[in-house]
């Protein structure tokens, strides 16, 4: 990646590749599917999606996966936890390795999971 001073999403996904544009680009459209009155916005110089009064939802491309991010309530790793043992997780990231094809619906309903957390927020 040889820029780093990114100022629009499209700006991030075309310092990749074709083949991890087109991932990143399933994602956003996921995300734009679920919430699209979210705002897009780059965030620590990835992609992120502004809702209410805070953030989504992040991702970010590397090697060999895209992260998912954001700061992932138990609740959401509870609910999701069948699908996610297979997957590296942390307290903020899902690593969607590279060489699997990309689980969409499960992407979806993190997504919608984390806008029925965000608008339980007073």
């Amino acid at each position: 990646m040889a820029k780093t001073d990114f100022k629009t999403i499209d700006e991030y996904h075309n310092a990749f590749p074709m083949e991890v544009q087109e991932r990143m680009q399933k994602i956003r459209k996921v995300i734009r599917e679920v919430v699209p009155e979210a705002e897009e916005v780059i965030s620590y110089q990835i992609p992120a999606f502004k809702y209410k009064k805070g953030y989504l939802i992040y991702y970010s491309a590397y090697t060999k996966h895209i992260s998912l991010s954001s700061p992932w309530s138990e609740a959401l790793l509870k609910e999701f936890e069948p699908e996610l043992k297979k997957l590296k997780v942390t307290k903020s990231a899902i690593q969607l390795p590279s060489r699997d094809e990309l689980p969409l619906d499960l992407i979806k309903r993190i997504v919608a999971f984390r806008k029925k957390e965000s608008d339980q927020v007073k």
